[in-house]
């Protein structure tokens, strides 16, 4: 085979994927995140042939190998944003937060041409290897079920003409120099180093007044004084974000089963990893959905 019959084999197959990848992203354009009542999820289904939302297009989310739907908490999370720019996640490990959040912010760059000549931003932990992980994960949202390859260095993906790229905490330099942020995600940051975790609020509240992002801290609690209690204990006057407090009640029954929490309970860790206590305190957090019964 000579090298002209080679470059033409490669090039067929690079068009035929970015034809896959056109009709896939024209399928995904104006629909839903997700169709959160279950009946009119159920009729829309029916009449799209299983292309209701944008979840069910790309294939639903799995634990162990088996799929699950969107919870009721993750809608607590959807419709926050909603009404609020700034939101603040402290929560138990294993509640799908973080693959919430990938599957967001894909929607956002897919549902319209909005975020076109934009860039979303994941802050990591200080490794590049998280980093690249979590756009690995992006990728294979459209890689496992729709064979469709990108190109694109580790820690970037584009999709629709918006630039998703994830930076470690400790390489912030061309995160401080972005043009034109509109989402910004800041992963498990409670456990970045205690020099990074102000820097790093720094960097993103100041491209307030730039770019307007969306910007929202999710973690699991780590040690007491760091970046999440020192949100925590703002007062509500005075606090940028929204705060919400998802313990693991929230996903018992559905995400978790008894058995897998009472497994865990064994642990010193559980109250850090699921009750959202900082290490080495009892500590009170009022859940929000306490709160409303009251």
């Amino acid at each position: 085979m000579t090298f002209k019959e080679l470059q033409k084999i490669l090039q067929g197959i690079t068009s035929v994927q970015q034809e896959q990848q056109t009709r896939l992203f024209n399928t995904l354009k104006e629909k839903e995140f997700w169709i959160w009542n279950s009946e009119e999820h159920r009729l829309e289904d029916i009449r799209t042939n299983g292309d209701c939302c944008f979840n069910h297009i790309i294939g639903l989310p799995k634990k162990n190998g088996v799929e699950k739907p969107l919870y009721d908490y993750q809608k607590m999370i959807f419709d926050s944003l909603r009404s609020h720019k700034h939101v603040w996640i402290k929560k138990a490990t294993g509640l799908g937060i973080t693959e919430f959040f990938l599957r967001y912010i894909a929607w956002l760059c897919l549902r319209n041409n909005e975020y076109q000549n934009s860039q979303i931003c994941i802050v990591t932990g200080p490794n590049i290897d998280i980093a690249i992980k979590l756009i690995k994960r992006l990728k294979v949202l459209f890689e496992s079920r729709h064979r469709i390859t990108f190109n694109s260095k580790e820690t970037v993906l584009e999709l629709n003409r918006c630039t998703i790229e994830a930076f470690p905490s400790n390489h912030l330099d061309s995160y401080r120099a972005l043009d034109n942020p509109r989402f910004i995600f800041i992963d498990e940051s409670d456990f970045f180093r205690k020099s990074e975790q102000e820097d790093v609020r720094h960097v993103s509240e100041r491209y307030i007044a730039k770019s307007d992002p969306f910007i929202v801290m999710v973690s699991t609690p780590n040690a007491p004084d760091g970046l999440f209690e020192r949100i925590e204990k703002e007062p509500e006057s005075t606090c940028l974000y929204k705060r919400l407090y998802l313990d693991h009640t929230y996903g018992l029954g559905c995400i978790y089963t008894e058995d897998e929490i009472r497994a865990a309970k064994a642990s010193p860790s559980f109250e850090r990893e699921y009750n959202l206590k900082y290490l080495g305190l009892i500590g009170n957090v009022f859940l929000i959905k306490d709160i409303e019964a009251e």
